[in-house]
């Protein structure tokens, strides 16, 4: 059945950045040492050139790919996919199992997209400009897009009918900010209407009745709070389900053919759980019985069986439940790993995608019946071993205040790599994210190669460790707790003795870039160097400057910087504002066309450390937004941390 996920997974920083070791260090490029040209789209700022003898030694490491299901041919029982051959990521069909991967779609930027269910007669798909993230939708047709959308407006599709019919989608269009609700048939691009006029950027059309009368509607607040309603397609009538004054979190819905509703959600518990809703009392009725979030699900087509994923400290595990009976049926054959996209073919069996420390993400599928795995792709990996990885340990402590706080620690061979190594600690964005288990890509290349070490942590926030974790940095005067777990972390690890505390760098991305600059700032004596990507420096020039409809959803997150109170807090426990305590070096990677944390953020960092005489790289890419999706920018970036790091970790 077609369900939505409701609160969608946010975009992971860029990979962090690794050294070579001592014995074979390349130098930064001089005139007489040859370096990489720069890419086109990319401005190296107070940075050496990338030497090329160090792009040659990683080369195979940069040349790691991987495949994500992107649904089921309904007329075909052959499989859509995504994965990148070239710069940027297409899709692609896969005939059989372990059959040729055919690229359909052939952009510049990034795509995704899925067959109409049922009917297969159209592939929809969705793509933005540089990373701007205003996605527009196509159909794809022998190679070309034909655009549906107004192309200047942000659009979502949240959800198709059952039988392929019609998208629910929101939409920008009327006034830039508001997150508006639209039906259409993608047959038709006229046919669009506007079914809701929305206040705010968190609303989703997520799914339909089977008689097409009714949609179910969400407005999601927080990560802790979320409310659903029935929309009457012909009035407009929009009538809450439960009381929207409830602090309740909804994880994913889906319309059973009978017309009932299955959700997850952490009503009456700390994790969420699936079960039946209903939508006339509101009343959730619990049907697992995990104490794990559930973080995923899909319905058969018949409404007899759901698959679904169940988030372990980090490792994902599927279940089958049959419905009439309540059995579940552990699916046991798959190691400990990631598991996404689980979506249930018209005849029954199950894709997935799934990757581990020692396997690249690939496409699966599963026979409910008989509990067959079918793999239907093999990613290459440079011509690299993957059986080789390293797989993690979990890491646990206690914080300033007696929390138990957590983290995955990758630490290399000791057969290989003799005595205390060097250490990079990876904090994760969101702050509503977690660091979970699958496969390093080319992070990889420090542990195999270098033998650094690389830390994960989860500190306060994270979720994946149930509401009450999640809620306790919420707000600006909670908001440097999560830093102290952080160095309570950062404590815990340096007094591995495989560590050399001496040699401890941190990185991170988007919110885990807010957490590297105040590492910068209040945990310098701890760490030689930082890496901050896509990073938020000032709380109020970011809630200011974010984009507009995201500004609501953070201020619940953050802070509201309108009321002078908390503003005065977000000023004072912002990076910028303790910019002249920032001794050490600093890395700081951008995309210029970012909606979330604007390029004004890097810039106005980048430039107090450098009139302070401190050292700040700075990297910006004139084609990129949240995070680096072409292979070019993305391998050069790569290069250009292990050359930082090199520096500062293991020396020249």
């Amino acid at each position: 059945m077609r369900h939505i996920r409701l609160i969608a997974a946010l975009l992971a920083p860029l990979p962090l950045g690794a050294a070579l070791p001592a014995a074979a260090q390349d130098a930064p490029a001089s005139a007489e040492t040859p370096a990489i040209p720069v890419p086109a789209a990319l401005t190296a700022e107070d940075m050496p050139p990338v030497p090329l003898t160090l792009a040659e030694r990683a080369r195979p490491y940069l040349e790691a790919r991987g495949a994500s299901f992107a649904g089921w041919d309904p007329n075909a029982r052959a499989v859509l996919i995504s994965t990148r051959f070239a710069n940027v990521s297409q899709l692609h069909r896969v005939e059989a199992p372990m059959g040729a991967r055919t690229q359909i779609s052939f952009e510049a930027e990034p795509v995704r997209g899925s067959y109409a269910p049922k009917r297969g007669d159209i592939i929809l798909v969705t793509k933005d400009r540089g990373g701007d993230e205003y996605y527009q939708f196509h159909t794809l047709k022998e190679g070309r897009l034909t655009l549906l959308t107004d192309g200047k407006s942000r659009n979502q599709l949240n959800s198709w009918s059952e039988d392929g019919e019609l998208i629910g989608f929101s939409s920008t269009r009327r006034n830039g900010v508001d997150s508006d609700l639209y039906v259409m048939n993608p047959r038709d691009p006229a046919s669009a209407r506007l079914v809701h006029e929305s206040k705010g950027g968190g609303w989703a059309l997520t799914g339909f009745s089977p008689d097409k009368k009714t949609a179910y509607v969400a407005d999601y607040q927080s990560v802790q709070n979320l409310d659903l309603y029935t929309l009457d397609l012909a009035s407009g009538a929009m009538t809450p389900i439960g009381d929207p004054a409830e602090e309740i979190a909804y994880g994913g819905l889906a319309v059973a053919p009978d017309g009932s509703l299955w959700v997850t959600s952490d009503y009456g518990a700390d994790f969420q759980q699936l079960g039946r809703l209903d939508p006339a009392s509101g009343v959730f009725t619990p049907v697992s019985r995990e104490t794990w979030d559930v973080d995923s699900f899909d319905l058969s087509e018949d409404g007899k069986t759901i698959a679904y994923v169940v988030n372990e400290a980090g490792t994902d595990r599927l279940r089958l439940l049959d419905v009439a009976t309540g059995k579940v049926t552990r699916v046991d054959a798959l190691p400990a790993g990631q598991i996404s996209g689980v979506s249930f073919a018209p005849w029954g069996e199950i894709g997935f995608a799934f990757s581990s420390a020692k396997s690249a993400a690939d496409v699966w599928s599963l026979d409910p019946k008989t509990m067959k795995l079918t793999r239907w792709t093999q990613s290459e990996t440079g011509g690299l071993d993957p059986k080789t990885n390293v797989e993690p340990r979990i890491v646990t402590t206690k914080s300033f205040d007696g929390l138990e706080v957590s983290g995955l620690l990758y630490q290399p061979d000791p057969a290989k790599f003799k005595g205390p190594r060097p250490l990079i600690v990876s904090v994760h964005g969101g702050p509503e994210g977690q660091s979970t288990a699958g496969f390093m890509g080319r992070n990889n290349y420090y542990l195999n190669e270098l033998g650094i070490g690389i830390f994960y942590p989860n500190v306060r926030g994270s979720t994946g460790y149930g509401k009450t974790f999640v809620s306790l940095d919420n707000g600006p005067f909670k908001r440097e707790d999560s830093v102290k777990d952080m160095a309570a972390l950062i404590d815990a690890v340096r007094a591995d003795p495989a560590v050399d505390a001496g040699k401890v760098g941190l990185t991170g991305g988007s919110y885990g870039g807010y957490m590297c600059y105040a590492a910068a700032v209040q945990l310098k004596d701890k760490l030689a160097a930082t890496q901050c990507t896509v990073a938020i420096s000032n709380f109020v020039s970011f809630l200011e400057n974010t984009n507009p409809y995201r500004q609501d959803l953070r201020r619940a997150e953050y802070g509201d910087e309108r009321i002078p109170e908390q503003r005065a807090k977000l000023a004072e426990i912002s990076p910028l504002t303790r910019v002249n305590e920032i001794e050490k070096p600093m890395f700081v990677i951008t995309g210029a066309n970012d909606p979330r944390v604007p390029k004004s953020e890097a810039d106005q960092m980048v430039a107090a450390i450098r009139a302070n005489g401190g050292e700040a790289w700075h990297l910006v890419a004139a084609d990129e937004g949240h995070g680096f999706r072409k292979k070019a920018n993305s391998d050069y970036a790569f290069l250009a941390q292990l050359m930082f790091w090199q520096e500062h970790l293991l020396g020249k």
